[in-house]
């Protein structure tokens, strides 16, 4: 028997930057900040808003539950795949169509939830249009992930990825420190503080339009056309039998592979000691003492050229390592990074040592969080079901954001900050545990190696 070991051309790299200019991945770029940017308006910075108007942190802890959404959109992701949208679709194209829809919903969602105010509306009234964001997010979600995957090249791949996730740690930066720093100006104005938060919410649902003009600018991926086609072939049959077909083509599919329960259970947990951490980062700058124009301007500032660097520095691994070693390296980023926030607990009130903290928190946070977008499409590997499978892997991945880390709050008032932050990163050790036994296994060479094609067009 013969083997062919493909040996990686050298890189040019004049070829390697030039590719982040191609119109396909500015878009990917760009629709990376859309869908970036509403996570914070139902989670971090919903959080500081109500600890400033005294909610309590057991409450807030729990309000982690209204990313519910992103944790089941795979229920809803086959609907996207099998049907099409009414006028838009015909106007736009099948994805682009979905595009504009979901992003409609989600520039009204937030509309929705600046009128609301925790400080006089039932948590409840608030809880629900933090969820209405967090569905119209995550139906965003699904088609973004979609689009990205049949729009580019094979040689486009890589840096796609790159900036996709360095642009959606951008929007998230946007909807957290720009958001503050929009509040705190409106009160410059002289507003008050109820009417600053709410106008500060109006200008986040105005930033939406961002994503609409990259929908409207963008090409409908080649492949849509196949999928029109058989769209068109089943016309006849009713709208609920097309989705079901679609979602146990999907679902069928990933759940007879080898090892698929393990492999869905670390996909749970890979991202859980970041999750867990982060739900309560946020709260916790508050309570230290630092205003919300002191953490805007820190994360404004070093936060978003960390997140840059880190972003393009977890495309190098991803691409120079093997998948598994890369996933090696970003766990290990991830538990560090929460030691950091441990010892910000012990430094206090302490500008410098927060610059420190949130500076390595966004650099490591974009790499590993590259190198598992990286993992995910690796496991994605029937073109028939990308849509409906990275829905559901990415919304397993949410589960520790969303409902793992719901009881943090009551934690870190038991424990206190500093020990807190200790057991988030020992929280780690698990997904570490799965992903040694996962190699061991062999399931990382039944994905193959990462293919990056250099083409002269």
């Amino acid at each position: 028997m013969t083997t062919t070991t493909e040996t990686p051309a050298r890189p040019n790299w004049r070829d390697a930057l030039s590719v982040y200019l191609k119109p396909r991945v500015l878009i990917v770029l760009f629709l990376g900040f859309s869908s970036g940017l509403p996570l914070a308006l139902s989670g971090s910075t919903l959080l500081v808003w109500m600890r400033e108007v005294g909610v309590d942190l057991g409450t807030i802890g729990l309000f982690a539950l209204v990313g519910t959404p992103y944790t089941i959109k795979f229920l809803w992701a086959p609907v996207v795949d099998a049907l099409d949208v009414p006028v838009l679709s015909r106007l736009l194209g099948r994805r682009r169509g979905w595009l504009m829809l979901s992003q409609f919903m989600l520039m009204a969602a937030i509309l929705i939830l600046a009128l609301c105010n925790p400080k006089i509306s039932p948590l409840i009234v608030v809880a629900g249009a933090a969820l209405l964001v967090a569905t119209a997010s995550a139906t965003q979600d699904i088609v973004i992930d979609a689009f990205r995957v049949e729009s580019l090249d094979p040689s486009e791949q890589a840096a796609g990825m790159a900036s996709y996730v360095a642009a959606y740690r951008v929007g998230m930066l946007i909807s957290t420190a720009g958001a503050l720093y929009v509040v705190s100006g409106f009160e410059v104005l002289g507003a008050g503080k109820d009417a600053a938060w709410s106008l500060g919410y109006a200008v986040m649902a105005a930033m939406v339009a961002i994503g609409m003009l990259t929908t409207l600018l963008a090409t409908e991926p080649a492949r849509s056309a196949t999928a029109l086609a058989e769209h068109t072939a089943h016309a006849g049959e009713h709208p609920v039998k097309r989705v079901a077909t679609a979602a146990y083509g999907a679902f069928a599919e990933f759940l007879t592979r080898e090892l698929a329960v393990a492999v869905l259970i670390f996909v749970v947990l890979y991202k859980f000691c970041d999750a867990f951490a982060g739900a309560m980062t946020a709260p916790f700058v508050i309570d230290l003492g630092f205003t919300r124009t002191d953490y805007a301007n820190i994360v404004k500032g070093l936060g978003l050229a960390a997140t840059l660097i880190g972003g393009f520095a977890g495309g190098f691994v991803a691409r120079a390592y093997p998948l598994a070693t890369s996933l090696w390296i970003g766990a290990f980023l991830q538990m560090a990074s929460n030691l950091v926030f441990s010892w910000q607990a012990y430094m206090g009130l302490s500008h410098w040592a927060l610059a420190v903290s949130i500076t390595i928190e966004n650099f490591t946070s974009a790499i590993g969080t590259v190198i598992f977008v990286a993992y995910l499409s690796a496991l994605c590997q029937s073109p028939l079901h990308t849509a409906t499978q990275f829905a559901l892997l990415t919304a397993l991945a949410a589960v520790g954001r969303t409902y793992l880390s719901a009881g943090s709050g009551f934690l870190a008032k038991e424990t206190g900050w500093i020990w807190f932050f200790i057991i988030s990163a020992l929280v780690a050790v698990p997904s570490m545990i799965l992903l040694w036994w996962l190699q061991l296994r062999g399931h990382f060479r039944t994905l193959g190696p990462a293919k990056v094609t250099v083409r002269d067009d």
